[in-house]
């Protein structure tokens, strides 16, 4: 048995299938707003109906329970209330970030095998339906011919709600199977732990191709039957308009960063806003620091990932510290731990392991590399460094791993050293991040040339038709040889402190 939120009161459902819970949600609020959108307003009852009309078409499709169903399109309420209509087929939905190209959209088709693609063009290696940024396509165009609407698939908790592809240290990204489970046992603890209330406005920014836009933002939203000003993306000047119209915001650092550049952000302007959340890479404490003395509010920092959704957050009351994430969320469990998985002293650096009802079932057609990340004892490795105060309050002071976070997307540097060693000029490059005052981490190439150096431009210009713009360098340094240890392995910890301030 499974809990849900109507107009504040806790109330029970047999079916584990989560849109069967929202379901109820909406219908309660059948009248009120759902998305405030730039060319008008969709109630909570026209999202059903969307939702209803999108399940008729994914029937028609051949979609049943445990199908994949691969998306990759711009941010739309249609894009949203597709992924409702899958959750209430049972279907297994595989967003993916819409700046990756054909080659990387290759590997994804390939590995999880869809029974459809609804992308902004079709493919011609799957059935495929269109779906452009303005909710426009085939994929909407059948809803017309769509006429019997599918009961909700009933499911268990166990069962897949979606896979979120993480891109793996080798180059080869890997699928977060998060269950129907994991979705409503995390909206419900961050529900609990923001104090989501009955009047609150949600100004959504952020893509849903993501854990932090299609899971965390919106499901906060959607549990409780309020309101979204749900918008394509950040422009900064829109975000700050909208902020009168609000009372929650949920952004990246990049977000704030960009905000305190604007003169008219003033404690007056966003005294009705209650809350301000970051996550998706780490808020400096500069960045904490300036947005309470330019608002008079501190920004509430948290800390997810793919594979678990959330795992801490700063707390709604009581003291915000910069630089920290702040404490476990109810029901999930948290240490760190040696390299051997043995818990460590508070105080003691080590890696962040957590358990709990948010953690992922696994990596998708990858048993070996869900053992090497899973204990036995159900707690998932996550690879971060970290550490605990006497009070329990989190610290992240570094990654295991070299991950880059640039803008809030995970960057790998393997997968960008692989396509930038296949350059003519270049013998060999190392990909680190560096501090930068917008992105958090500035992607780096560290290049070591046969000949000639290389420029960005040289750079760049190669690489746009492999990798998404993210991914790419933001700077290119040339060098004669890359630091290694005695066992021959690239030093990269020297390279981010020798060019920690290039972005500077």
């Amino acid at each position: 048995m499974i809990t849900f939120l109507i107009d504040g009161h806790q109330g029970f459902c047999v079916m584990s299938n989560f849109y069967g819970v929202l379901e109820k949600v909406f219908m309660a609020n059948a009248d009120k707003p759902s998305l405030f959108l730039a060319d008008g307003m969709w109630s909570y009852s026209d999202l059903v109906d969307t939702v209803n009309g999108l399940a008729s078409v994914l029937q028609q499709q051949g979609i049943k329970k445990g199908d994949r169903l691969v998306v990759q399109v711009e941010k739309s309420a249609e894009n949203l209330a597709l992924y409702l209509a899958s959750l209430r087929m049972g279907a297994v939905y595989v967003p993916l970030n819409t700046a990756y190209t054909d080659r990387e959209l290759d590997y994804f088709i390939e590995d999880s095998e869809p029974t459809l693609f609804v992308g902004k063009d079709s493919r011609s290696d799957v059935v495929s339906l269109t779906l452009d940024e303005h909710g426009k396509g085939s994929l909407m165009d059948s809803i017309d011919d769509a006429s019997v609407v599918p009961d909700v698939v009933d499911l268990d908790d166990s069962d897949l709600a979606s896979i979120l592809y993480t891109s793996g240290t080798t180059g080869r990204s890997k699928g977060a199977m998060l269950t129907h489970g994991n979705l409503h046992s995390n909206a419900v603890a961050l529900t609990d732990c923001w104090g989501w209330r009955k009047d609150d406005v949600l100004l959504h920014a952020l893509p849903i191709f993501h854990v932090h836009g299609l899971f965390i933002a919106s499901h906060c939203a959607l549990l409780n039957g309020t309101p979204m000003i749900f918008l394509p993306k950040f422009e900064v000047h829109e975000v700050f308009e909208r902020l009168p119209d609000c009372t929650v915001l949920m952004g990246v650092p990049t977000f704030y960063t960009r905000l305190l550049s604007l003169p008219a952000l003033t404690p007056d302007y966003v005294d009705h806003v209650r809350l301000f959340i970051s996550g998706s890479a780490p808020l400096t404490e500069v960045t904490f620091r300036e947005w309470k003395e330019k608002t008079g509010v501190e920004i509430l920092e948290r800390y997810g990932m793919s594979e678990t959704i959330i795992n801490t957050s700063n707390p709604l009351d009581g003291e915000r510290v910069a630089g920290t994430v702040g404490f476990p969320l109810p029901g999930l469990n948290l240490r760190i731990s040696d390299s051997e998985g043995k818990e460590l002293p508070r105080g003691e650096i080590g890696t962040i392991e957590v358990s709990g009802p948010a953690v992922m079932k696994g990596y998708w057609r990858m048993p070996e590399k869900t053992k090497e990340e899973m204990r036995q004892d159900g707690y998932f490795i996550t690879g971060d460094l970290g550490v605990q105060d006497g009070e329990g309050r989190v610290s992240i002071v570094g990654r295991g791993k070299d991950l880059v976070i640039s803008g809030g997307f995970n960057v790998y540097p393997k997968e960008i050293e692989s396509v930038i060693d296949e350059l003519p000029g270049v013998q060999e490059c190392a990909v680190i991040g560096v501090p930068h005052a917008d992105f958090g981490e500035a992607v780096v190439a560290v290049v070591v040339p046969d000949k000639d150096d290389l420029s960005l431009e040289d750079v760049k210009s190669e690489i746009a038709g492999s990798l998404a713009k993210f991914k790419q360098p933001k700077a290119v340094v040339n060098v004669a040889e890359l630091p290694r240890n005695t066992m021959g392995k690239v030093q990269k910890n020297i390279l981010r402190e020798k060019y920690s301030d290039l972005m500077d």
